[in-house]
C-alpha cells in the first residue's frame, strides 16, 4: 500500500504518540510489546493505545457524562475506520493503518469499547453480582487486545486463542483489584468486588434495593477470592503452553506482569491499600521486572 512522504511522516508521528501513551500509562505491557516481532508492533501498540484512551475516558473528566460521550465517540471511530474514513486522531490513524494492512476483526474492537460503555452506564451503586460478570469484563477489555494481536501476526490457532482468553482474564481481574484504591478515593465506594463474594465475606449491605460492599477487615479475603480466580486462569493458560505455536508466545507475555501482580498481592496479604503495591512495576523494581520478563521471553514462556 503506497503513501506520500507527508502521509508516511504523519503515520510515524501518530505511531510515536501511541508508543508514548502505552509507555506512560501501561508500562508493564509496553515492555511486553518490545518482545514482539517488528512486523507486529505497529498494530500491537495501536491496540494498547486504544485501550489506554478508552480506559482513561472516565478518569480524566469530572463529569461522567463527558467520559461516556468520549467512549461513544471512540465507538463511532471504529465504524469510520472500517468504512475507510479518515479520523484526525493519532491512535485512530495507526489503527486505520493496521486494519488496512492486516485482517483485524471489528468485532473485538467494538466489544472492547462497548464493555467500557456498559460499565460507565451502570448505576452509581451497581456492582457485579458474580465473578463471572467480572471475568466477562476482563475478557472484553484485555483478552480482546491479545486476540487482535494474534490476528495482526497472522497467527491462527485455537489453542493460542484459548491461552489468550485465560491470560487476558487473569490480567483484567488483577488490574481491577489493583485499581480499587483509586476507585474508592474517586467514587467513595468499592465497585469491582462481586456481590456473591462480598456476601460470603460478610461485606455486603443491601438497602433500598441497592447492594454495596462495605470497607472492613474482611476485604483482603474478598480480594483473595477474586485473585484466586485470576490465578486459576494463569494456570490454565500455562497448561496450554506446550500446544501453543511458538510464534504466539510473545503475544502471551502479559502473563508475566499478571503473575508479578499476583505475587505482589500475595506478599501484601491481599491488602490492595498497601502502598507498596504501587511502587515500581506492580510492586517490584522496574529492573527486576525487566529481568523476569526477559527471562521468560528468552525461555519462550509466559
Amino acid at each position: 500500500m503506497g503513501s506520500t512522504p507527508a502521509a508516511g511522516g504523519n503515520l510515524r508521528a501518530a505511531l510515536s504518540y501511541c508508543v508514548q501513551q502505552v509507555r506512560n500509562y501501561d508500562y508493564h505491557h509496553y515492555l511486553c510489546l518490545l518482545h514482539l516481532p517488528p512486523a507486529m508492533r505497529k498494530a500491537a501498540f495501536a491496540f494498547r493505545a486504544f485501550n489506554v484512551e478508552t480506559a482513561k475516558a472516565m478518569d480524566v473528566v469530572s463529569n461522567p457524562k463527558t467520559g461516556l460521550m468520549r467512549l461513544l465517540w471512540w465507538k463511532d471511530v471504529i465504524d469510520k475506520i472500517f468504512a475507510n474514513k479518515m479520523v484526525e486522531h493519532p491512535v485512530a490513524q495507526v489503527l486505520s493503518s493496521a486494519v488496512s494492512e492486516q485482517k483485524i476483526s471489528k468485532h473485538w474492537l467494538k466489544r472492547s469499547v462497548e464493555a467500557r460503555i456498559n460499565d460507565a452506564n451502570r448505576d452509581d451503586y451497581a456492582i457485579p453480582e458474580t465473578v463471572s460478570e467480572l471475568e466477562r469484563y476482563a475478557e472484553d477489555t484485555q483478552s480482546t487486545i491479545l486476540y487482535m494481536t494474534l490476528q495482526a501476526g497472522g497467527i491462527q490457532s485455537t489453542v493460542a486463542d484459548h491461552a489468550a482468553s485465560h491470560v487476558g482474564k487473569a490480567s483484567g481481574l488483577l488490574l481491577l483489584l489493583k485499581a480499587l484504591p483509586h476507585h474508592v478515593s474517586k467514587q467513595g465506594r468499592i465497585p469491582y468486588i462481586p456481590a456473591s463474594i462480598a456476601e460470603e465475606c460478610g461485606l455486603l449491605t443491601r438497602e433500598g434495593g441497592r447492594s454495596e460492599v462495605r470497607m472492613g477487615d474482611e476485604l483482603p479475603d474478598a480480594v483473595f477470592k477474586v485473585a484466586s480466580v485470576a490465578d486459576a486462569h494463569l494456570q490454565k493458560a500455562r497448561e496450554l503452553a506446550s500446544s501453543v505455536p511458538v510464534e504466539a508466545i510473545p503475544v502471551l507475555l502479559p502473563g508475566v506482569p499478571a503473575q508479578v501482580l499476583m505475587d505482589s498481592l500475595r506478599r501484601r496479604e491481599f491488602n490492595v491499600f498497601d502502598s507498596r503495591l504501587s511502587k515500581g512495576v506492580h510492586g517490584i523494581s522496574p529492573l527486576w521486572y525487566q529481568i523476569k520478563l526477559n527471562w521468560h521471553a528468552w525461555r519462550k514462556q509466559y
